[in-house]
């Protein structure tokens, strides 16, 4: 047999769509072609499994070899379809037996030694094929590094091995004691630990709007001098946030694998990304010649944490404004189009001045108000119209370091989070700040008196409509954290407080 056609994944944002890997030998001069819109990481493969195959004690047909990645308008890249050209290469030239060939998909990089590597995406490309039905659900062969995230997926066939040898022998063997074994889809069990909230002393303003932030999925901008305690809270905040469901983890852990940072430590572990303020555009959202995501993305279903926000540039903190509103971020290229999911909870914290010190007791600070105004511009109005709660971060005094007590520990607040958050979805099926606009007025209720409190700040700010929905919101998730059933004057008041606490800027 001249023909083998076998069957792997290329990535597209998230999907993971079919490619047909055909194998063809032919009569003329000996060489290897690629074809099917392959990248130069594609193209190289034929080296790589050109030595492969030698090390392996196979022999490499001294004929014109040409391998076609089909569909030939879908771009393929990275070396996860070494495996599959070997083997077709293999089944071409009936060096190892086809017949159960079309059962399973395949992905591996190869070495030149024919030991397997690990590729991106594994998850998505699982997931792909789990969405096949009866004869159409193939079994995944690929490299046991990846098995861990790859059998994620339940009632997955898994089959990991280490080397090519190992995946040859599967096809060639006449009994079960020299075949691949199936690998038992368990999620990793171990307890997630994160920082603990009794290490920070004082700050009980902001351990308050922390609390709501995370009871409500809310936004929050921190800023104060520097040694206030902004980045220790940031840090914190994962550990008050509700476990995350099944489908979470699933999502998070998918986001993960295609830029091939997952690990099975990281499974039900709430992301916390916190890029240095010199990051591109780019690498905040995604992008590249082959998109792939980016921090907002890897962010998923956990914390974006932004210090120093005035230092980003400007037009990179401006790509934040659409997936803060949607979840989503869409990276279009000439090529083709990525979506990825984008559903982070912002933590942002800045100084107050350039020096950082204006406000401090010390009287360290020498900036103008105009200087410090000028340096607070640098984050625009319409970004921080999307950041749904604003507080300053007082410097903490001598005798409030040197006391013995400890703070409140993160299971006591988080205790208080996860009961409001199970009224919100027991109310609407959603945490309060992914409230719809037409959704308001039904979850939202106001007493006389929470009313007259919100009328009164929207005359005095005048804000702009959505920050007087966001304003509702964070009420909204106060009144829930006391089990109140509607908003009242002083959840109100609150909000409003969380609200104007950057005044001035």
């Amino acid at each position: 047999m001249s023909l083998a056609v076998l069957r792997s994944r290329a990535l597209a944002g998230m999907d993971a769509p079919a490619v047909s890997v055909e194998v063809h030998l032919a009569n003329g001069l000996p060489g290897l072609t690629i074809v099917g819109l392959p990248d130069a990481e594609v193209r190289e493969a034929k080296d790589r499994v050109r030595a492969a195959l030698q090390n392996v004690g196979f022999d490499m047909p001294a004929r014109r070899i040409t391998v076609n990645l089909a569909p030939a308008d879908l771009p393929k890249e990275s070396g996860r379809f070494d495996l599959p050209i070997a083997l077709g290469i293999l089944a071409a030239s009936g060096q190892i037996p086809s017949k159960e060939l079309d059962r399973y998909e395949f992905a591996g990089e190869l070495s030149l030694s024919g030991q397997l590597r690990p590729v991106r995406g594994a998850l998505a490309m699982t997931f792909a094929i789990g969405r096949g039905s009866g004869d159409h659900r193939r079994a995944f062969i690929l490299p046991r590094a990846n098995a861990d995230e790859a059998a994620l997926v339940m009632d997955a066939a898994i089959y990991p091995a280490d080397t090519l040898l190992q995946v040859c022998a599967h096809f060639a063997a006449t009994d079960d004691g020299a075949r691949l074994e199936r690998y038992r889809n368990e999620r990793p069990g171990q307890p997630v630990c994160y920082p603990d909230f009794s290490d920070v002393k004082g700050q009980q303003h902001a351990k308050r709007a922390l609390e709501i932030a995370a009871a409500g999925n809310h936004s929050l901008l921190l800023m104060g001098p520097p040694g206030a305690g902004k980045s220790m809270l940031a840090a914190r905040f994962p550990g008050l946030l509700p476990p995350m469901t099944d489908e979470e983890a699933l999502e998070a852990a998918a986001v993960q694998s295609l830029n091939g940072s997952f690990t099975a430590e990281r499974w039900r572990v709430r992301p916390f990304r916190s890029p240095h303020h010199t990051s591109s555009g780019v690498a905040l959202v995604g992008g590249g010649g082959v998109p792939r995501p980016g921090e907002v993305s890897l962010a998923h279903c956990g914390v974006l944490f932004l210090d120093e926000l005035p230092e980003f540039d400007r037009k990179v903190l401006e790509v934040l404004r659409q997936p803060l509103e949607s979840g989503r971020i869409t990276i279009s290229r000439a090529a083709q189009q990525a979506d990825f999911p984008a559903r982070f909870q912002l933590i942002a914290a800045m100084n107050p001045c350039p020096c950082g010190w204006q406000g401090h007791p010390s009287g360290k600070c020498h900036c103008t108000n105009e200087t410090a105004l000028r340096y607070r511009d640098r984050v625009s109005g319409p970004l921080l119209d999307r950041i749904d709660m604003q507080i300053e971060v007082k410097a903490m005094s001598a005798d409030a370091m040197s006391e013995r007590v400890d703070g409140e520990p993160t299971a006591g607040i988080a205790e208080r989070v996860a009961r409001a958050h199970a009224i919100q979805l027991a109310r609407q099926g959603k945490p309060n700040q992914r409230l719809g606009t037409h959704e308001l007025e039904r979850h939202c209720a106001l007493d006389p008196s929470g009313d007259r409190t919100l009328r009164s700040a929207m005359a005095l700010m005048h804000w702009s409509g959505r920050a007087y929905h966001r304003v509702l919101k964070v009420a909204r998730t106060i009144a829930d954290l006391a089990g109140a059933p509607a908003i009242g004057a002083p959840h109100m008041a609150e909000a409003v407080g969380y609200r104007r606490g950057l005044q001035g800027h």
